[in-house]
């Protein structure tokens, strides 16, 4: 049961992650500038690069896990103001998740997030309850079947991963 929960929460993690791996970068980018700003030539530029690498991890960092997510769920990167230019790039993709989502799940979705909660529903299921600022709610429910879980949104079918490709993922985030 414990593995059980702690592969649930790991796949709910796992695509909570997704949102907040693309992104403009903003604290990154801002780095970059006052490094080039400080020196005219290329071999300061990298001198300084390699005194700043810790700096440049720590701005990555940030970007990734808070201001990459604040971009994706709010529409607009909260250091550089600008809607999210890179997850939203129209392409013609090579697959197509769920081509019959309903067209609001396919766009900067969730404004106004006022509070999320997680609840282990049986052995295989974990939902997530999303409450808008709004006061409205909705589901996110992931159903472990075999070797597959499948992802919903209130009830909808949006995506499924396979079991192996996220402990594959899970491990990779703790080596």
């Amino acid at each position: 049961m414990k593995k059980v929960a702690i592969k649930a929460l790991a796949a709910a993690v796992f695509a909570a992650s997704l949102t907040g791996c693309m992104g403009q970068m903003g604290t990154s980018a801002m780095v970059t500038k006052a490094n080039l700003s400080v020196v005219d030539n290329r071999y300061g530029r990298a001198g300084l690069f390699m005194l700043l690498s810790p700096v440049y991890g720590i701005a990555a960092t940030a970007d990734f896990f808070i201001f990459n997510t604040i971009e994706f769920w709010t529409g607009t990167n909260p250091i550089t103001g600008k809607s999210p230019a890179v997850v939203d790039m129209p392409v013609d993709a090579i697959f197509k998740v769920n081509h019959k989502l309903d067209k609001s799940m396919t766009e900067v979705p969730l404004d106004g997030v006022a509070s999320t909660s997680f609840k282990q529903v049986d052995e295989n299921t974990v939902e997530m309850q999303v409450t808008y600022t709004d006061g409205q709610q909705a589901t996110m429910r992931g159903e472990k079947s075999g070797e597959e879980v499948n992802f919903f949104m209130d009830g909808e079918f949006v995506a499924t991963a396979q079991v192996a490709e996220l402990n594959d993922y899970v491990a990779s985030k703790q080596s």
